[in-house]
């Protein structure tokens, strides 16, 4: 994870720009691996980087909408099925897109497979369905770097605030 100076987080970035960064002096580790693992060259030896934070501040412009992926929606339900609170493998949308129903995050949930078959293209009132939680929009910077990371790393959750 890259923080900013403020350490503010930024982004998840690849293992391969965190080194290039930490190496021209663009950035410093702030925690390494939690295994204790190192990366070795001819002249340096440098611990593999977990969160690094940018040497000068970098301004970030406002942004008003998190972008929906798959992997943010995931996250903002915790990997559970909207209906049954089972596992979640799927997306569904409340209102299906075959009756004009929007892809946002106020109509996308996560879904188990089993779920999302037995809902097919119907309403939930038409099969007597509860949602266990309204789905909403989520906010705050942590989401922007939430939505393009698969997991996070228990090391990141300070950086993040309480709602991660």
């Amino acid at each position: 994870m890259l923080l900013n100076a403020t350490f503010e987080p930024l982004t998840a970035l690849p293992l391969r720009r965190a080194v290039v960064l930490v190496m021209c002096g663009k950035a410093e580790v702030v925690h390494g691996d939690p295994a204790g693992l190192e990366l070795h060259a001819a002249t340096v030896s440098l611990p593999v980087p977990s969160v690094i934070r940018l040497s000068t501040y970098v301004r970030v412009p406002y942004r008003a909408q998190v972008p929906l992926t798959r992997a943010g929606l995931m996250h903002r339900d915790r990997y559970r099925c909207a209906y049954c609170g089972g596992r979640a493998e799927t997306i569904d949308h409340v209102v299906p897109r075959s009756r004009n129903g929007p892809h946002s995050w106020t109509n996308c949930v996560a879904c188990c497979a089993k779920c999302n078959h037995r809902k097919a293209d119907k309403l939930l009132s038409e099969i007597g369905w509860r949602l266990r939680v309204v789905p909403r929009a989520p906010h705050g910077p942590h989401w922007r770097l939430l939505a393009h990371s698969k997991e996070a790393d228990p090391l990141w959750r300070p950086y993040l605030g309480t709602a991660a």
